[in-house]
């Protein structure tokens, strides 16, 4: 859907320049310079997938999950790793709990049981005490591999650690890191086996992206260039802190106009009340949009939420969370109709 925003953006841009000042605009280009360094070091090692980078980017500085629709060997694990990999502690390490490590994988099967992620307490006859030993949650970047093929309750811990960074085990809480992502993969084909993820779940998922095969200059490259991609010891890090203060600087100085909230308020009622579909979205997925629209925005050099980034955006976030009618399946279509009037309400609004 392709609309004319070019008066809206005019006018949020002349409203956003009067009240930032000239130090808070380098302090947000510092924090959209820290992303574009992360996002370097990963298109270095993920070739032809830039556009998916940068959505996982602005997931993780938003504080959201992913799931992605993907077939084996499309480099979702290579871009997971190099994605965790480019996140350093530094010298911060002593300062949060070593226990958590930069990146883990967990293939999930249908035994695998809710301890194999969390943890479990072992029980040490030295001390003869229990101490908790950790689990693959306790990471910065988490990719779980084929997540709909384990049970409802390994998927209810799952649910816990996404929607609070947390785990509970023998009622016991332990924090996960405050940089806690997860990069869930589900093969679109392979079903037999599978756990349809539950709709609480899959609301916990900021974006569902889905994986196409690259085109043939960027397969190229990835042969061309496999050797001299084994070597990543050149490639730049950030620090975790950086990260995280980018996240703070984004949410604080990029601004949302009462407008934008009011669009998306309408779009989600206009999606309720059609007969196509069965169940709307949640209000809590406008509510983690709202820093995804953010991070879109200051990537692109503004301090302003546009139109254009909810026209970006807003399919990504609402295409898993909503239930279509059955024999309806063209989910954009239905998407576009009701962003509509909308969209143009909102671009009427600043020539007013």
């Amino acid at each position: 859907m392709n609309m004319n925003v070019s008066a809206l953006e005019v006018n949020q841009q002349s409203i956003s320049d009067s009240i930032i000042s000239a130090s808070d605009k380098e302090t947000l280009d510092q924090a959209v310079s820290t992303l574009r360094t992360l996002a370097d070091t990963v298109k270095a090692q993920v070739l032809g997938r830039d556009d998916v980078i940068e959505l996982v980017l602005i997931a993780l500085v938003a504080d959201g999950h992913v799931l992605l629709e993907d077939f084996p060997g499309s480099g979702k694990t290579t871009l997971a790793k190099a994605l965790g990999e480019a996140i350093s502690t530094g010298d911060e390490k002593s300062a949060i709990d070593s226990s958590i490590v930069p990146f883990r994988r967990i293939q999930f099967t249908p035994d695998l049981l809710p301890s194999d992620v969390t943890g479990v307490p072992v029980f040490d006859s030295n001390s003869n005490a229990f101490h908790f030993r950790h689990g693959p949650l306790f990471a910065h970047v988490v990719l779980a591999d084929e997540i709909n093929r384990t049970s409802p309750k390994v998927q209810s811990a799952m649910l816990e650690a996404m929607g609070e960074k947390q785990v509970t085990v023998d009622n016991v809480t332990y924090a996960l890191d405050s940089l806690f992502f997860v990069i869930a993969t589900q093969n679109p084909l392979d079903l037999v086996g599978t756990y349809p993820l539950p709709a609480p779940q899959l609301d916990r998922f900021l974006f569902k992206i889905t994986m196409e095969h690259i085109d043939r200059e960027a397969e190229l490259d990835v042969l061309n260039s496999y050797r001299e991609r084994r070597d990543n010891s050149n490639l730049q890090s950030v620090m975790r802190s950086d990260v995280l203060k980018a996240r703070r600087i984004i949410d604080h100085q990029v601004s949302i106009s009462p407008k934008i909230k009011e669009t998306l308020v309408d779009i989600s009622r206009n999606l309720r009340s059609d007969e196509r579909v069965l169940q709307g979205n949640s209000t809590r997925s406008m509510v983690l949009l709202l820093p995804a629209l953010q991070v879109a925005a200051a990537l692109v050099g503004r301090n302003y939420v546009s139109a254009a980034d909810i026209e970006r955006l807003l399919p990504r976030v609402l295409g898993h969370r909503i239930e279509l009618a059955p024999g309806v399946a063209e989910v954009d279509s239905i998407l576009n109709e009701n962003m509509r009037v909308p969209m143009e309400a909102l671009a009427r609004s600043t020539l007013s």
